[in-house]
């Protein structure tokens, strides 16, 4: 019978330091998530009509509309900017969110695979 389990011979040893890299990487991951439930994104519409701020996670926390952008006879426009706003808060989270990632799993050419 084989000794190296068909050429396997330092498998336990590569096997306990990829456990080691897979534990420290979800440490590092649940760090980031930490970090980006506390990051606060704002992005704005129409010259600053109205302002946007979201989460890393993608949580709302804050629309702030100018007055004068609540024209009561056009509230499409003001609907409009509004949805502009988020989805490019949402869009700057998503950036944040995957630079945050890349930076951990960065490393996973290093890997034995």
């Amino acid at each position: 019978m084989a000794k190296n389990f068909g050429g396997f011979g330092g498998m336990p040893q590569n096997m306990n330091n990829l456990m080691k890299q897979a534990q420290k990487m979800q440490k590092q991951m649940e760090e980031a998530g930490k970090q980006l439930e506390e990051a606060k994104v704002t992005a704005t519409a129409g010259g600053g009509a109205v302002s946007v701020t979201v989460t890393g996670k993608k949580q709302l926390l804050e629309v702030k509309i100018d007055p004068e952008a609540a024209d009561p006879d056009d509230i499409e426009t003001l609907e409009d900017l509004i949805v502009a706003a988020v989805n490019e808060a949402l869009r700057k989270a998503d950036e944040l969110s995957a630079n945050s990632m890349s930076k951990i799993t960065g490393g996973l050419g290093g890997l034995p695979f």
